[in-house]
């Protein structure tokens, strides 16, 4: 990773914050994508301590809003002459339903929309620098979504929250999927996966009855530094640069749902995407 930018959002706390400082053990120079500014300046007070002399920068946004989505990946690009790596990993979960600004439910403005509105706005700085790989955090939490339903993707109706966290991860892998095919031939693979469950700050502040499980469900969770592994790994192997629109599980080609192989599905997805990620804001 010497010599190799990294763009990560979600990297202020869990596996994020390990992958980014692993990455920057390695060589790596980090650009966050963080919305506390104080976990910020923390996170990036420790790539300094861990790589000193990198020039790690971080950008602050809050990555459920589209035209923050917009602004921050215009100034990364501005700024950034190449970007080797980008890793989506930035998410969230709510047990009640809570539009955002845009009209959007704010579990797939986060978790999906943010993933596909900061990829395009930095495709052309990638592109440029291939090879070059993206990464997104995905989950199995999406075997319990089924499917989609396009007529109701802001969830309007029936919202559970698992329901939405599930669905928005099933988005993902989709998304993952058109991308990959999208980018064949550029040089610039993407690939997602499931870190497993991890104990971390997520879910935290989910509140109702999700955020009371979340701590002793936490009890049996996997460490930051274990889950953090695929994400390090598709960043940083030589052996994880060529295949793309793969899902992985420790370290692994994994085998999702029938629904999150569905390349219609994908496509549906990324065409509803793009005329959201288009409505002005």
């Amino acid at each position: 990773m010497q010599g190799k930018t990294v763009v990560i959002t979600g990297a202020t706390s869990g596996i994020g914050e390990v992958a980014a400082l692993a990455l920057a053990a390695k060589g790596a120079r980090i650009v966050l994508v963080a919305r506390d500014k104080l976990r910020g300046e923390a996170t990036l007070a420790r790539l300094a301590a861990r790589a000193p002399g990198l020039d790690h920068k971080v950008h602050y946004a809050d990555l459920s809003r589209l035209s923050e989505m917009r602004r921050v990946a215009a100034e990364i690009a501005a700024q950034e002459p190449r970007i080797d790596v980008l890793m989506n990993n930035a998410g969230a979960l709510f047990n009640h339903r809570i539009e955002t600004e845009d009209g959007l439910e704010m579990t797939f403005a986060t978790n999906h929309m943010s993933y596909f509105v900061l990829t395009e706005g930095l495709r052309a700085r990638l592109e440029a620098s291939a090879p070059a790989r993206i990464v997104n955090t995905a989950s199995n939490a999406h075997r319990g979504a089924g499917g989609l339903d396009f007529a109701d993707l802001q969830m309007k109706k029936n919202y559970l929250g698992m329901r939405a966290y599930a669905r928005s991860k099933l988005c993902n892998i989709l998304y993952t999927r058109e991308l990959a095919r999208r980018l064949h031939g550029s040089g610039v693979s993407a690939n997602c996966l499931h870190p497993g469950f991890v104990a971390t700050r997520f879910g935290d502040q989910s509140g109702g009855i999700l955020g009371s499980l979340m701590g002793p469900l936490k009890l049996f969770a996997i460490s930051p530094q274990k889950g953090a592994e695929t994400m390090i790994f598709l960043a940083s192997a030589p052996e994880a640069a060529a295949p793309s629109g793969q899902y992985y599980d420790k370290c692994r080609v994994a085998v999702p749902t029938r629904a999150a192989r569905d390349d219609e599905a994908a496509a549906r997805l990324w065409q509803a995407s793009e005329a959201l990620a288009l409505v002005p804001a």
